[in-house]
């Protein structure tokens, strides 16, 4: 009684003692699991705007429905990061310039949308976009439908910003002109053409092992080039891989499993509770064969008819030419194996045709141009006609065909089987000879069509059985990875030699980014990236991850900083630069003072001929992109030689054989204005990529997904 009174008046203590183990309990278990694996509250922030962690999930989670599973988490994100980016730098900008969609503007947007304009709900009599059928629907939303005014609202935002967007680039376009002396440049750099002979001493014919690049050579290039050499923080990784796949043990009980049921089995039949003899494969009443696949294959029993060329290459020989109700197996296709059973075979059952449909209004075909019943018919006669005067089918229904399944692919449906194709263009195709052609009319239209070939079909019954690790083989392989996991982390410096130890293969994975997805070898690995990112994630740290076919064991072997490229990580791009200007320079200091042919002879090389060169494409054939030594060319004068150029694929000498300047024009306005054209095409991208360039951007992104 003592001990029990001393409880009760130390009640409120206890209570608050109880509480607080609670909650630390909870607080732990939420750290544990990450749920609060990122200490920041924004995903970004673009300009100082910051861009909440709340609305930019809201909009991947809407995003993602649309999708509905098309796209994977981390391509959603980036979408939804890039609008939110553009939408933020050019809100900026039409604050700035003043451009805006007052509500009495939104008629206009709403009817330059054709969308929208041409909705039959919104047109009146005439066919004519009606504003104020338009605004009473819009009400009658807002009134009565408060989840489709809020899409509608939506909806209208968007309608906004893109003709906001609309009116910003056309201000750009508006600045982007090109003048008539543009317009000539244009013409001369695309025609006026030079001839000329020349030698090219190849880089390659200098060994790369005989060019030594050193780091101080890396770095002084990638100081000397800084900007080409700025780089986003990366990882690099190695793994070893356990492949989760069946063993020897495995691969031969399946095949027994499957072996057997060719034979007949005895089972209890719980219904009369006594021993039922089934008969094997081949035995088997042909009306029991589609229960039998269901219960003992990994894939239904499938009715289909089909032509040799549809069989397992290696196998189409025997299955084809199988007796009705003869068996062949088991024989292993891939990573199954199976049993095939013969059920029926049918003589010129699947068709090879070609039609060209010509439609008319009425018949719900997209039709090239508005025709009637009559007009089609008479443009189906021109055609049939034009087929049976052997010209090229593929090419009329290309031309003429208003069937967008086949048009592009020469009118043709191959292996059509009977009842696929509506009945008087399927009773055509079956009931008439390889070759025949004729005019059939249906539902759609007018066919013009050409039954190209028959082929026999069978059908089969197969029993498919796919090759699986077993419970034993599996837990060997977690066993296996385990261990190795362990021991790679006690002696996590030497994770090579320990793999080594039991002849794994280690693979290494450089410059991983934070918001990579693939790993090579490993597929989508998007928590492996976290991992590898996550501050708390030291180099040497070694983990376990569970991949496709198998398990992963990954240590981290280094984390690179945003900023310029080290010399190891660069080396791969600069060396070659640097080892191709080594070359150069070896090449002009033994060949100076040459002449083209002295240059040839003693390189062991030919002098070649180029023709017809310009600017505009400066190729060379069987030199490729060569524009330094084009424009040289165009630089000298007719008859007079260069001096060594160095190339992109070697060092050349040209001597210009002719010169033919392109023919003067009264008028070069067609080329200013296609000048002109492609320099707006070009301004919209610019403009924006310009204002991204910029912009202060806080990417925060790989800290939530």
């Amino acid at each position: 009684m003592a001990i029990l009174e001393k409880i009760r008046s130390r009640s409120l203590i206890l209570i608050l003692v109880i509480g607080l183990a609670l909650f630390a309990f909870v607080v732990s278990d939420l750290f544990n699991n990450n749920a609060f694996s990122s200490t920041k509250s924004n995903v970004g922030e673009i300009n100082g705007n910051p861009v909440s962690r709340e609305g930019f999930a809201q909009q991947v989670d809407n995003l993602s429905r649309q999708y509905q599973g098309r796209a994977s988490t981390l391509q959603i994100v980036n979408q939804v990061w890039n609008q939110e980016v553009r939408m933020t730098l050019l809100e900026e900008q039409f604050e700035e310039l003043g451009i805006n969609i007052e509500k009495d503007q939104i008629i206009n947007v709403v009817k330059s949308n054709p969308q929208l304009a041409s909705n039959p709900a919104f047109l009146n009599e005439a066919g004519v976009f009606d504003a104020g059928k338009f605004v009473e629907y819009i009400a009658d939303l807002k009134a009565n439908n408060p989840m489709a005014y809020q899409q509608w609202e939506m909806q209208e935002n968007a309608l906004i910003n893109a003709s906001k967007e609309q009116s910003y680039f056309n201000l750009i376009k508006a600045g982007v002109v090109a003048t008539i002396k543009d317009g000539e440049l244009s013409y001369k750099l695309e025609n006026d053409k030079v001839d000329f002979k020349y030698v090219q001493v190849p880089y390659s014919s200098i060994a790369d092992s005989t060019i030594t690049v050193t780091d101080g050579e890396i770095s002084a290039y990638i100081k000397d080039h800084k900007k080409e050499f700025e780089g986003d923080a990366s990882r690099n990784i190695r793994y070893v891989f356990f492949e989760e796949k069946a063993s020897e043990a495995d691969v031969a009980e399946i095949r027994n499993e499957v072996e057997a049921l060719l034979n007949k089995s005895v089972v209890y039949n719980n219904a009369t509770q006594s021993n039922d003899t089934i008969p094997g494969f081949a035995e088997l009443p042909k009306d029991q064969v589609a229960e039998f696949v269901a219960k003992h294959s990994d894939v239904p029993f499938d009715t289909t008819y089909v032509a040799k060329a549809q069989l397992p290459t290696q196998f189409s020989d025997t299955l084809f030419n199988l007796g009705v109700g003869e068996v062949y197996g088991p024989y292993k296709d891939g990573e199954t194996f199976k049993l095939t059973r013969m059920m029926d075979k049918r003589e010129g059952g699947n068709v090879k045709a070609s039609h060209i449909l010509i439609g008319y209004e009425g018949t719900g075909v997209n039709l090239k141009e508005n025709r009637t019943k009559e007009e089609a018919e008479a443009l189906a006669k021109e055609v049939l006609a034009k087929v049976k005067a052997d010209e090229d089918f593929a090419a009329l229904a290309r031309e003429y065909s208003e069937d967008p399944g086949s048009a592009f692919s020469g009118g043709t449906y191959d292996n059509i089987f009977p009842g696929q194709m509506v009945k008087p263009f399927n009773d055509f195709i079956f009931d008439n000879e390889i070759g025949s052609v004729d005019l059939v009319e249906t539902d759609f239209g007018y066919h013009i069509i050409k039954v190209e070939d028959k082929y026999n079909v069978v059908q089969l019954a197969t029993i498919s059985r796919k090759v699986i690790p077993s419970e034993e083989t599996s837990n060997e392989l977690y066993t296996k990875a385990t261990k190795f996991e362990m021991d790679a982390a006690a002696d996590s410096e030497n994770f090579g030699a320990v793999a080594k130890e039991s002849d794994y293969t280690v693979r290494p994975v450089n410059s991983l980014m934070a918001l990579q997805e693939m790993v090579p070898g490993l597929g989508e690995q998007r928590r492996l990236i976290q991992w590898a990112f996550n501050p708390e994630t030291k180099v040497g740290d070694v983990s376990r991850f569970d991949v496709t076919g198998g398990y992963a064991i990954v240590q981290l072997t280094r984390k690179i900083k945003e900023g310029l490229m080290s010399v190891d990580n660069a080396r791969a791009l600069v060396a070659p630069i640097i080892r191709k200007q080594k070359k150069a320079a070896q090449i002009i200091e033994a060949n100076n003072g040459k002449s083209l042919d002295e240059l040839a002879s003693a390189n062991n090389v030919t002098v070649k001929t180029a023709t017809d060169l310009n600017m505009k494409t400066p190729s060379i054939a069987g030199a490729g992109r060569e524009p330094k030594v084009v424009g040289t060319a165009f630089a000298i004068e007719e008859g007079a030689s260069s001096g060594l150029i160095e190339g992109e694929n070697g060092v050349y000498m040209v001597q210009v054989t002719k010169k033919n300047p392109a023919v003067e024009l009264d008028n070069y306005a067609p080329y200013a204005t296609t000048q002109r054209t492609t320099n707006r095409g070009r301004a919209t991208g610019a403009a924006f990529n310009a204002l991204r360039e910029n912009a202060d951007i806080e990417d925060n992104r790989a800290d939530f997904y």
